[in-house]
């Protein structure tokens, strides 16, 4: 029997976590491990104790910022980062498995926080029509390495 590589299953990980998400605009899924453990895990939704945009805005979504993204939405990669430093696991050196490339944002907090590698599914330039994956582009420029997923996962939504 043929055992999957731990990319594999932490990417498979990651999209099945994304399904967890209750923002209905898309779903993402983070996994956050070093060598072959997971250290965290995250998916992109409002904080815990708020309430959830699919049932409380069911129509519309959260209501949105002054820069027009989602008012209460944490992003997969920052729950699993929030949630392993709450818990005092060391992120330093980390790989983080997300099923969308990290934003901006996310990348300042990747690099901040030690993390040595990203291996992404899909581009969030191509989900928001923009030029550039500008998060990638932060991270490689400051010796992070980047990756996009090269495996072969079977997606049952358009949302992941």
């Amino acid at each position: 029997m043929d055992k999957p590589a731990f990319d594999d299953i932490f990417m498979e990980l990651a999209v099945s976590l994304a399904k967890r998400s209750h923002c209905i605009k898309r779903h993402v899924g983070a996994v956050l491990t070093k060598e072959t453990r997971i250290i965290s895990i995250g998916y992109n939704g409002p904080p815990a104790g708020t309430h959830n945009c699919d049932e409380e805005y069911p129509e519309v979504g959260c209501p949105r910022d002054s820069k027009g993204g989602c008012s209460l939405a944490i992003h997969a990669e920052q729950n699993a980062i929030l949630y392993a430093v709450k818990n005092k696991a060391s992120v330093e050196g980390a790989t983080l498995y997300v099923t969308l490339s990290p934003c901006l944002s996310c990348a300042r907090i990747i690099y901040t926080m030690g993390i040595s590698h990203v291996i992404y599914l899909r581009s969030y330039a191509e989900y928001k029509g923009i030029e550039n994956d500008e998060g990638v582009d932060f991270l490689k420029m400051f010796g992070v390495k980047v990756s996009k997923y090269e495996g072969d996962i079977e997606l049952e939504s358009q949302m992941i």
